[in-house]
């Protein structure tokens, strides 16, 4: 059942992923074979897009733990649920980041996890500012 507490517990848990996912960028940058290279390429191609999926990454698992803690607060609706779901379905940008960058994917997920984010935020606003809990 989609609930502020899935969104919460998700939104830990990718930002556990996406933090180790950078100690790997900095392992790449500071101590792997071939790190100057890696430096030199700081701004393009795939170094660029993995910092955008680390980003994008852990600014979205924080974004699920305020949608869930949000949702917690409010009593429970079917209102509720789509936002928890299109909140947890905006994780698919930044795993799409990854997948164009390890697998060469088409860009979909991005788009498709970047559109539910914005609704999710958009509906998650309106939602709280009806919600008398929150008065």
């Amino acid at each position: 059942m989609l609930t502020g507490k899935t969104n919460v517990v998700t939104g830990f848990a990718f930002l556990a992923l996406f933090m180790l996912y950078g100690f790997v960028l900095i392992f790449l940058r500071d101590f792997a074979p071939g790190k100057e290279q890696w430096v030199a390429d700081y701004a393009v191609g795939t170094h660029f897009e993995s910092r955008l999926a680390h980003v994008h990454g852990n600014l979205f698992a924080l974004i699920n733990i305020a949608v869930g803690l949000a949702l917690l607060r409010a009593p429970g609706t079917r209102t509720e649920r789509w936002i928890s779901a299109l909140a947890l379905l905006g994780l698919l940008m930044p795993l799409g980041i990854l997948a164009e960058v390890l697998f060469g994917a088409p860009p979909i997920l991005v788009m498709a996890g970047g559109i539910s984010m914005v609704a999710a935020m958009m509906w998650t606003a309106a939602h709280v500012w009806r919600t008398e809990t929150f008065h």
